[in-house]
């Protein structure tokens, strides 16, 4: 396993992780005024403590002199802070729309060639930022793709501009280098741009991710909060010890907690480094936005902040928000989850496993198969895995249990799905606002809900006595299942129906969310029950953290396995007893572990978390 420098050990300021600052091309080159650099030091480190900076060779085609380079370098060497270097392979833009190079152009190759060069030359270690991607359809591109899909074509010219263009020429001017590739946010599309998921982790020293979900609303890809997380354990599973942090940015924001909400969200996911982007924006002051929940005891507490720093910046809010969680990470153990599987440059139900997490299902996604688990939750990405059928069988035969979405339901209605289940994605839609519960003949049991806004679903139907419904939505007497469960060989499969809107996730009723995870989430050691957009994350160690991101209070039930009694807050030091549960789940004729359970009654203020640790009898 290869510890990257500055990522492992955390000799620096925090005991839990690292905080780097990115420092882009431009604002290098202002560093020409040696005050300037001075007086920004300065600034930022009087708020902020700072391990380490990436300064910037190349971007948008500008590049900065050896000379330059060296004498920053030396600045921040000469202060303690540890030093690697940056490029962006962007090429300005089209009215705001980003342009790559073309690299199928052979002018571009070779200025991408220099700028690796120029790079290795100053540092031991270098960072490509996440441009490092495909958008050019030149005439030269159209001829060099032929018969290949844009997909085909872009991943093949990016995996060798990797090895030929950065990789080679970079450790032949310096062989001791490590080359580190950040990937972005957009994990869903990364094969349609060339970023190749499979095969960059292998050619580079390490990956970095990108965890700025920022606002889940306004932007157009409407990423959830819960990605800042998950995308972190995803490409830890991609490249195990090589993944060297989480990378924050300060753009589309509407309130300033959601900022804080990315850095300790990366941070619950035991990121080793944090890297804010960028230099600049660690001096601007802050606006702290709309935020009716201001005079609340909230997770982020602003006027708390002020007290200290009464002219805050955005390093201000950094610094506050790093130091309260470096203060509870290290009595955490190792993120656990539901495990779920996406292969390798796959798509469908695009970043539904965040919508799960937001509703408190808790995610460990894989790139592989994770045959150990006993149970699977698989979506529509799964369909791209030619074996995914056979793959389901045998987790079947193991008497494990594996959830299918209606998405990848509807993927493998041709691909041999019905040789498990004989139901059918009708294509005819259905709404409603009703729902209720059942497991086997009789009469269902009426689930809150009557309130709330018309769902859309997809129709599922199935086989009465083959398989069976155990929550369904229901409008004018007419009803369709949101979980259909059927046996085979030795083990239960369950088709779980989602949504046209993935967001009407968060409109269920919480007795419906709650009836889905009585399945979903059995064995698991804890669960939340609540509002949608509470997410929970665990850990191997009997330690917990619930984060809402509503803009009000709420209460949520946690329910802990086994005889844990108590609660301790890892924050507030406080403690609480559970009630232990008199008619558990688990009672039920398919699921008798005979596990005790306690339940735990929470308040939550907006936007904050609570960190627990169960307390054994």
């Amino acid at each position: 396993m290869m510890l990257m420098a500055g990522c492992q050990g955390f000799a620096g300021n925090y005991t839990n992780f690292d905080v780097a600052i990115y420092i882009p091309v431009n604002v290098v080159h202002s560093f020409e005024n040696p005050e300037v650099l001075t007086d920004q030091w300065n600034n930022i480190s009087r708020q902020l403590k700072v391990d380490k900076v990436y300064i910037e060779v190349q971007r948008d085609r500008q590049t900065n002199s050896d000379e330059l380079l060296e004498n920053v370098k030396k600045f921040f060497l000469d202060r303690g802070v540890r030093v690697a270097g940056g490029m962006a392979l962007s090429d300005g833009s089209i009215g705001g729309q980003f342009r790559s190079f073309c690299y199928t152009d052979p002018n571009d190759r070779a200025f991408i060639q220099s700028a690796a060069e120029l790079a290795a030359r100053h540092f031991d270690e270098i960072i490509q930022d996440d441009f490092f991607f495909n958008t050019t359809k030149s005439d030269s591109d159209i001829a060099a793709k032929g018969d290949k899909s844009w997909s085909q074509f872009r991943l093949g010219l990016m995996d060798d501009a990797a090895e030929n263009l950065i990789i080679k020429p970079a450790r032949a001017i310096n062989p001791n280098v490590k080359l580190i590739i950040k990937f972005p946010n957009w994990y869903e599309s990364f094969q349609g741009l060339g970023y190749d998921l499979d095969q960059e982790p292998k050619l580079f020293d390490g990956i970095y991710t990108g965890t700025e979900t920022r606002d889940p609303v306004i932007t157009d890809q409407h990423l959830q909060q819960y990605e800042s997380y998950q995308i972190v354990r995803y490409f830890d599973n991609i490249a195990p010890g090589r993944n060297g942090g989480g990378w924050v940015d300060t753009y589309s924001i509407r309130y300033i907690d959601r900022y804080a909400e990315q850095l300790w969200d990366t941070m619950f996911a035991k990121a080793p480094q944090i890297m804010l982007f960028e230099w600049s924006a660690m001096s601007r002051p802050i606006d702290p936005g709309y935020r009716p929940w201001g005079d609340l005891l909230t997770s982020f507490n602003y006027k708390a902040m002020l007290h200290s720093h009464p002219d805050p910046t955005i390093a201000t809010v950094a610094s506050y928000s790093l130091t309260k969680v470096d203060s509870f990470l290290g009595k955490l153990g190792n993120p656990i989850g539901i495990a779920c599987y996406k292969p390798y440059q796959s798509s469908g139900e695009d970043f539904l496993h965040n919508y799960f997490g937001m509703i408190g299902i808790p995610i460990d996604l894989h790139p592989e198969f994770p045959t150990n688990a006993n149970l699977v939750l698989l979506t529509e990405s799964a369909a791209f895995d030619p074996d995914i059928v056979a793959k389901i069988k045998n987790q079947l035969r193991d008497g494990k249990s594996v959830v299918i979405t209606s998405g990848l339901f509807h993927a493998l209605q041709n691909r041999g799905i019905q040789d498990i289940v004989e139901a059918q994605f009708t294509g005819r839609k259905f709404l409603a606002r009703e729902f209720s519960s059942g497991f086997g003949a009789g009469n269902f049991s009426t689930l809150d809900g009557s309130d709330q806004p018309d769902i859309l679903f997809p129709e599922i139907a199935f086989l009465t006595n083959d398989a069976w419904s155990l929550v369904r939505a229901e409008a004018n007497g007419n009803a369709t299942p949101l979980l259909l469960m059927d046996r085979y060989s030795k083990g239960v499969l369950y088709v779980w129906t989602i949504p046209d809107n993935f967001n009407d996730l968060y409109s269920l009723p919480p007795q419906v969310t709650g009836a889905i995870k009585d399945y979903v989430m059995r064995g698991f050691p804890v669960r939340v029950d609540g509002p949608a957009q509470v997410a929970l994350f665990a850990y191997d160690n009997h330690t917990f953290i619930v984060e809402s991101y509503l803009p009000i209070a709420t209460d949520v039930k946690i329910t802990v396995s086994g005889n844990f009694p108590r609660l301790n807050n890892l924050v507030t030091g406080q403690t609480a007893d559970g009630q232990k549960q008199t008619d558990p789940f688990w009672r039920r004729r398919d699921d008798g572990d005979g596990t005790a359970r306690y339940s735990f009654s929470v308040h939550l203020q907006p936007h904050s978390y609570e960190v627990f640790e169960a307390e054994a009898q």
